[in-house]
C-alpha cells in the first residue's frame, strides 16, 4: 500500500511538473504552425520565419504544415480542435477570422470561442494586378473595359472569403462593374493562370505580388491602402485614381498568430514575447520589408479589437452583396 501511495504521489508530481513547464515543452510533441494556404504566400513566409528562429533559439522542433482549402477553414478548424498546449498554432488571416464566419453557413469553428488570440504579426495592402496582355493601364481604363464587357473579365483569388476575394467584390460594388470571380485553393494554383492569361486580374497581397510586378510579369494598377506603400512608392493607390467610387477604397490583408481556446495565459504571453522578439530583429524586418510586409507585433488585446472591427465591416459587405460560399 505504501508503494502504491508513493507511485501515485510521484505521478502527481510528474504531471504537475509537465503542466508547469514553460512553453515549449520538449517532452511533448513538436510545435506545429499551420498555414491555411499553399506555400509561397505571406502567411507561409511568416510561419517559416517563426519556425526557423524558434527551432534555433528554443531548442525545440518546429514544423510548418500547409493545410489549404475552403478559404482557410480546414487548417483553422484543425487548430480549433487541437489540444490547447501551445504546440498547435495557426497563422490567422482577415479571411479566416473576420470574413468566413459570416460567409460559410456550416462553419465548424467560432473564432471568438474556439481560438486564442496570441499576437498580431504583420500587414500588407492588396494590389490590383493585371495580366500584361489586358488592354488597360490604370483604374479608369480597366473599369471602362469591364463595363464594355460585363462578366467577360475574370479575377482570381486564393480562396472564397479571403481579403483578395472581397477586395474584388468591393471593387465591383463601388465601380458598378461585373467581373467573374475564379477562386483557387491557394496563390500557388492561382498565379500560373493569371500569368498565362486564363484569368485577367487579381487583388493579390502586395508582399506576394511585388516580385512579379518588378520583373514586369504583371501590371500593377493600384494598391488598396489610402497611402502609397513605402515598399512600392511608384504604384499609385486606387483612391487616387480619380474614380469617385474608389476615393475611400481601403483593404488591408493582415496576419496573426492564433492557438486553440483555453491555452495557458503564461504560454500565450511567452509565445507573444518570442514572436515580437523575432519580428523586431533587424534582419527579419529587412527581409519582410523587401517583400512589402510591415511587421507590427501586438498582443492579444489589440488583435481582438481588430478582429471585432473588421468583422463588422466585412459582415456588412457580405450582407449587402449577397456573396455566398459556393
Amino acid at each position: 500500500m505504501r508503494y502504491f501511495v508513493t507511485f501515485i504521489s510521484l505521478s502527481i508530481l510528474t504531471f504537475t511538473s509537465y503542466a508547469e513547464k514553460p512553453w515549449p515543452n520538449r517532452i511533448s510533441e513538436p510545435v506545429k504552425i499551420i498555414v491555411t494556404f499553399t506555400p509561397g504566400g505571406a502567411p507561409d513566409i511568416l510561419a517559416r520565419i517563426l519556425a526557423e528562429h524558434w527551432q534555433k533559439d528554443l531548442n525545440n522542433q518546429v514544423i510548418v504544415e500547409n493545410k489549404p482549402g475552403a478559404g482557410g477553414n480546414i487548417g483553422t478548424e484543425l487548430t480549433a480542435k487541437a489540444q490547447p498546449n501551445g504546440h498547435t498554432l495557426v497563422i490567422g488571416t482577415v479571411g479566416t477570422l473576420t470574413i468566413n464566419p459570416f460567409l460559410y453557413k456550416n462553419l465548424n469553428y467560432d473564432p471568438r470561442k474556439d481560438l486564442e488570440s496570441i499576437t498580431f504579426l504583420a500587414s500588407t495592402p492588396n494590389v490590383l494586378v493585371l495580366n500584361k496582355q489586358v488592354p488597360a493601364t490604370d483604374a479608369k481604363s480597366l473599369i471602362a473595359l469591364a463595363k464594355s464587357k460585363p462578366h467577360d473579365l475574370s479575377y482570381s483569388s486564393s480562396g472564397i472569403g479571403t481579403s483578395i476575394h472581397l477586395s474584388g467584390e468591393l471593387f465591383q460594388q463601388l465601380t458598378n462593374t461585373k467581373i467573374k470571380h475564379i477562386p483557387y485553393k491557394g496563390r500557388a494554383q492561382a498565379m500560373p493562370d493569371l500569368l498565362g492569361g486564363r484569368v485577367h486580374m487579381s487583388f493579390d497581397n502586395l508582399a506576394s505580388a511585388l516580385p512579379l510586378i518588378r520583373s514586369g510579369d504583371l501590371k500593377a494598377i493600384g494598391v488598396t491602402s489610402m497611402q502609397r506603400s513605402i515598399h512600392a512608392p511608384d504604384i499609385p493607390t486606387l483612391s487616387e485614381s480619380g474614380v469617385p467610387g474608389l476615393k475611400n477604397f481601403q483593404v488591408t490583408s493582415w496576419f496573426s498568430l492564433m492557438g486553440p481556446a483555453g491555452m495557458n495565459k503564461a504560454d500565450v504571453q511567452k509565445i507573444a514575447q518570442e514572436t515580437k522578439r523575432i519580428l523586431n530583429l533587424p534582419e527579419v524586418k529587412e527581409r519582410l520589408s523587401a517583400i512589402g510586409l510591415e511587421a507590427n507585433p501586438q498582443g492579444p488585446e489589440a488583435l481582438n479589437q481588430l478582429i471585432q472591427q473588421d468583422s463588422k465591416r466585412w459582415s456588412k459587405l457580405i450582407e449587402d452583396t449577397g456573396i455566398k460560399a459556393e
